[in-house]
């Protein structure tokens, strides 16, 4: 199968990010061996900052396959970003509307005409305390076991030092390295042939991203959590303590403490007045 030519805008793309990149980080990229050469696949990548889709899309561009990354519909909208992401074939993604399913139909065909398409499987920059990659949505997997192409999982780490996730000031100073590596494609040819159930996907999901957080662990010379991140258990625990704490200050107990708390602390300003 052909490969997708970077053309125009991609070339553009890379005359305008490359210098400001080189200057700003420093490059330790291994595992460019595992992209395939020919034929379509998609590689699956952790997210920790803002700066690290251009600062893969630097390592992979220099592979000389180009990927298609799965954006949010909003930055197809939005003057020269709008056309530069329409420009180098990115994928728009619309969430909760009827065209929701369009980015994964796009994966495919994309894929099949023998593609590379990035996923970021978080579904957004890591909230994992440590950076460590979250728990991952079901989209890599669809492809994956639709099409049964390569699946390439990607871990880096740097770019979140430049500039941290949810920072709005980066910390250029001393120069930071992007440390991105590549592994071996994911064996999921036991989900092959099954039914695409929400459990089949989910199974699927968690050995890709087992295997992201594997290579992470390697860059960073650490042990990940032995569960990742989720941040849909943490809003229910966290909506499960507001629930007691509003129970707890409910109760006649409570209130009566809080009562005589606030006496007190009135008392004690009184008498503080009265000593001056």
């Amino acid at each position: 199968m052909p490969r997708r030519r970077k053309g125009f805008w991609y070339r553009l793309a890379a005359v305008i990010c490359k210098p400001p990149l080189l200057v700003l980080l420093k490059r330790d990229w291994r595992g460019m061996e595992h992209i395939p050469a020919e034929g379509g696949f998609i590689t699956v990548v952790n997210h920790n900052s803002h700066v690290d889709p251009l600062a893969y899309a630097h390592f992979q561009y220099n592979t000389g396959r180009v990927p298609r990354f799965l954006a949010k519909s909003g930055l197809f909208r939005k003057g020269f970003v709008g056309a530069a992401m329409r420009g180098t074939g990115q994928i728009p993604v619309y969430r909760e509307s009827t065209d929701a399913l369009s980015a994964f139909r796009a994966a495919i065909d994309a894929v099949e005409r023998g593609e590379c398409v990035a996923f970021y499987p978080e579904g957004t920059i890591t909230r994992d305390p440590d950076g460590w990659p979250m728990t991952g949505k079901t989209g890599a997997a669809r492809v994956a076991l639709k099409t049964r192409c390569p699946v390439v999982p990607v871990a880096q780490w740097g770019a979140n030092e430049l500039l941290p996730p949810y920072a709005r000031k980066p910390s250029p100073l001393p120069r930071k390295t992007h440390h991105v590596l590549a592994g071996p494609p994911v064996d999921l040819s036991r989900f092959y042939g099954q039914e695409m159930t929400a459990e089949v996907l989910r199974e699927a999901t968690e050995v890709i991203m087992a295997a992201v957080t594997a290579l992470l662990e390697e860059i960073r010379g650490e042990r990940a959590p032995a569960m990742p991140y989720d941040p849909r258990r943490e809003r229910i625990e966290q909506r499960r303590r507001t629930q007691e704490q509003t129970k707890a200050q409910d109760r006649p107990e409570t209130k009566a403490r809080a009562r005589a708390r606030t006496r007190a602390q009135t008392q004690g300003k009184q008498a503080e007045g009265r000593s001056k």
